[in-house]
């Protein structure tokens, strides 16, 4: 398929593959875990053995490839399998720049295991990345972690600024895009080297695929290589069933985010000054720090997540989440529903999330019927 033709156009049609021997517009899924070598030893590289790769792989990878920019991609066994990978390449005494303000389970895995490996670790401020420079150890730092938006509070981070920074100290850049999805942001076209999904989310967007993604701008280096070998040799790969419902939950990415982001955009609007709340987190307000970087850097909207603080506080918060209709209270992001979480209790007494904050995942249904749930929520409490 064309590279001129729109984004919308490639992900709808899946690059516009075709099964040559069936000619089908959908592909089959291969359940097979291993593949006939032919009788002097050799194979049909790179069908060997389903942890190596499986026919699924490719079309989904290849797809992702191109919607972000990148030269390759993997997919693998859950996001927190993507999140770690990068890791697993790092040697006792690297260093690593990352946010402060991420998802949870990646800010918990770090501050767990990089201690164990020997990785030097430094938290910079998600709302003020200056800071980053005066942490940077050329030589020593091979990596810089950042995520934007930021889950839970969805502070924006400039891409660009942050690529120019750690590439002058010779470290990589890696952007968890799991909230902006490509649909709204192409971290490699700003600089990035690496883009980690949560496949899970968005991309998936059914709430039925544990699935996580690497997107490459380099397939020839070194790193890269060694993330595949990793994969393989420690299994995060996916199933050839989750890989087919994986892509068929991609052909409608571009439909579901920028009706999650009108919706998340008219509620945020809506709940902006609500007597309820001292504060609604959303990108696409005026108000929001980051607003000015996410004009700059995203398209199509600003995206299906924000939150909200409770003038009441922890016990308000808690009463909210539980008293609302359509939002569902669960875990996860980025589906067709609707869903609702107080987030400081899951996190757990290690957060670092305000007690009174509510994440909400804005799905495709209704405005009017969002708007309503939430308001009878909010002033039940």
């Amino acid at each position: 398929m064309s590279k001129d033709l729109h984004l919308e156009t490639k992900i709808a049609q899946a690059l516009g593959w075709i099964d040559e021997s069936t000619r089908a517009v959908i592909p089959a899924i291969h359940p097979a875990t291993t593949f006939v070598r032919d009788h002097d030893g050799s194979n049909q590289d790179p069908f060997v053995y389903s942890r190596n790769d499986n026919p699924n792989y490719g079309q989904v990878e290849q797809t992702l490839s191109a919607l972000e920019g990148g030269q390759d991609a993997m997919v693998l066994s859950a996001g927190m399998a993507a999140a770690v990978l990068p890791f697993m390449t790092l040697q006792a005494g690297d260093h690593v720049v990352i946010q402060d303000v991420l998802y949870w389970g990646v800010r918990g895995w770090v501050t767990k295991h990089c201690a164990r490996f020997g990785i030097d670790l430094d938290f910079f401020p998600a709302q003020d990345p200056s800071q980053i420079a005066g942490l940077l150890r050329p030589g020593k730092t091979k990596m810089v972690w950042i995520e934007s938006p930021a889950n839970p509070s969805w502070e924006v981070v400039d891409i660009t600024a942050v690529a120019s920074i750690a590439h002058d100290a010779g470290a990589r850049l890696v952007v968890d895009s799991t909230a902006a999805t490509p649909i709204l942001t192409q971290p490699i076209a700003l600089g990035a080297d690496l883009v980690m999904h949560a496949a899970t989310k968005y991309l998936n967007g059914h709430s039925d695929v544990l699935a996580g993604a690497l997107i490459t701008a380099d397939a020839s280096s070194d790193w890269w290589q060694e993330m595949r070998a990793n994969r393989a040799a420690m299994g995060l790969v996916l199933g050839p069933q989750e890989c087919w419902l994986l892509l068929r939950g991609m052909r409608t990415l571009a439909l579901r985010v920028r009706q999650s982001s009108a919706n998340a955009q008219a509620l945020a609007e809506h709940f902006s000054g609500h007597p309820q709340l001292h504060a609604v987190l959303y990108p696409g307000l005026p108000q929001h720090p980051g607003h000015a970087i996410a004009r700059r850097q995203m398209q199509n909207g600003f995206g299906g997540m924000l939150s909200i603080r409770l003038h009441g506080g922890f016990e308000a918060a808690a009463k909210t989440a539980r008293r609302t209709k359509i939002f569902k209270e669960a875990t996860s992001f980025g589906g067709v529903e609707s869903l609702i979480e107080h987030r400081a209790p899951i996190e757990g007494p290690e957060t670092k999330v305000p007690a009174d904050l509510i994440r909400l995942s804005v799905g495709i249904e209704h405005i009017d019927d969002l708007i309503t749930d939430l308001d009878a929520a909010l002033t039940s409490v």
